[in-house]
């Protein structure tokens, strides 16, 4: 297992063991202790999963109460996935990352409690799991506006453009979001 820290602090790659032949492969998905050196309490209490087809883009998700850390995998297809800090004190304020995940690469990311979250299929449909931190509580869930030009994300749409919820379509920019004055 290789643990990867990337250009945002705390945010992280997790790159799997894969052991394969003539039959398929093993891996292990999760296991405890690869968070023991993450910043914070990680203990898991949600499983989620979804399943969406080619263009579909949700997000960028957060709770602003019971902040939810998610550790992010891709069991079919392809995504291009994004995280956004929230976190008022962090230096990294306002900064995205993103990262190509797939069930081919396997690779997983860990996305901390105080980001907001979000990805966009690039395969025909996609399979993603996330195991999180707290659970889900709809009365707290906010939607950051995925393409505010103040965060200038650098989404690989194609030429059929994006499919969104009617909760994406109307989520607000950085500049009227709510965001985490305890990080």
């Amino acid at each position: 297992m290789n643990i990867n820290p990337t250009s945002i602090p705390d945010v992280l790659v997790i790159e799997p063991d894969v052991h394969g032949d003539h039959r398929g492969f093993f891996m292990e998905t999760w296991r405890k202790e690869w968070f023991h050196g993450v910043p914070g309490k990680v203990e898991f209490v949600q499983d989620n999963q979804s399943k969406s087809v080619k263009g579909t883009l949700r997000g960028l998700h957060y709770q602003i109460k019971q902040p939810q850390g998610k550790y992010v995998r891709v069991l079919q297809g392809e995504i291009f996935d994004v995280v956004v800090d929230l976190r008022e004190k962090s230096p990294t304020f306002g900064k995205w990352l993103g990262i190509t995940l797939s069930s081919e690469s396997k690779i997983g990311l860990w996305v901390p409690p105080g980001f907001a979250h979000g990805f966009y299929v690039t395969s025909e449909t996609a399979e993603i799991t996330y195991k999180c931190t707290d659970y889900y509580a709809a009365e707290f869930e906010r939607s950051l506006l995925w393409n505010d030009p103040d965060i200038g994300i650098d989404w690989p749409i194609d030429e059929d453009g994006v499919i969104l919820s009617e909760k994406d379509e109307s989520a607000v920019p950085l500049s009227a979001c709510e965001t985490y004055p305890w990080a």
